[in-house]
């Protein structure tokens, strides 16, 4: 017999979705991520397409995280047990916009956190203590009027806005990650499908970029990719709709080259 050729590497995408929130009381992500390998079955999984897992997260900052790096590092494990030939490994979260009118590719997430209420789990990132210090010095030492602008306006903001970094050693708030997937040409391919869908480098200051931010940095960390997608609300984009626009795109994540 001859011998066969060398084993095509497989795509294994790894889903998650959010429980309700302040605001939003059922979340059209909780449906699509509990749906979607059945949805997918019965459509046909294309080939070299795999859903590794879908879950449910808790719409929480620091709550997320345990449950979130579970599953982040047994997708790491289960590709470091396979031959070399297999998996690219996608992490694809969906996030609700409940203002949103079309669905959003988000390009980054930013080192910040700046919740508009409590999270799900009743936490809300709070100004470090020593934002605090040294604004109480800076006052001390240095007269209100002789502060430099950017000093003040750095420390107010910190302290007031209550503005404090994500991953407080990756630097400040203004640090930004990037995934590492093609979103300008994922975007193009989902729309000449005839959905309504944007790039997006803004994925706001709440959970979804908090989650997304340290995704991105596992990914990055282990050779794997991460994308997060905001989705409206199933009153704008109905469900069967938002399920069609899901399968898509794991279909396009499918056909981009390793």
């Amino acid at each position: 017999m001859g011998s066969e050729g060398p084993t095509t590497p497989t795509t294994t995408i790894h889903v998650t979705g959010f429980k309700k929130f302040h605001g939003v009381s059922e979340n059209p992500t909780e449906t699509i991520a509990n749906n979607l390998t059945e949805y997918m079955n019965k459509k046909g999984l294309p080939k070299r397409l795999v859903i590794g897992s879908s879950s449910i997260l808790e719409t929480a900052g620091q709550g997320a995280l345990v449950p979130l790096y579970q599953r982040l590092q047994s997708a790491v494990n289960a590709k470091d047990s396979e031959s070399s030939n297999s998996n690219k490994i996608i992490w694809l979260h969906f996030g609700v916009n409940s203002g949103a009118t079309r669905f959003a590719i988000e390009k980054q997430a930013v080192n910040e956190a700046n919740f508009r209420c409590p999270d799900e789990m009743g936490w809300k990132p709070q100004v470090r203590l020593e934002y605090w210090i040294d604004f109480k010095f800076a006052l001390i030492n240095k007269p209100l009027e002789l502060m430099s602008s950017e000093l003040l306006h750095r420390n107010l903001h910190n302290f007031m806005l209550q503005k404090v970094p994500i991953v407080p050693s990756d630097g400040g708030i203004s640090r930004t990650r990037e995934t590492t997937l093609p979103v300008v040409e994922i975007t193009k391919a989902l729309t000449e499908k005839g959905y309504e869908v944007m790039v997006s480098d803004d994925a706001g200051r709440f959970v979804c970029n908090y989650v997304y931010y340290h995704s991105l940095r596992f990914a990055e960390q282990n050779g794997i990719k991460s994308l997060f997608v905001h989705v409206p609300l199933f009153v704008t984009i109905n469900e069967e709709t938002q399920m069609q626009f899901a399968a898509s795109l794991l279909e396009v994540l499918a056909s981009i080259p390793q």
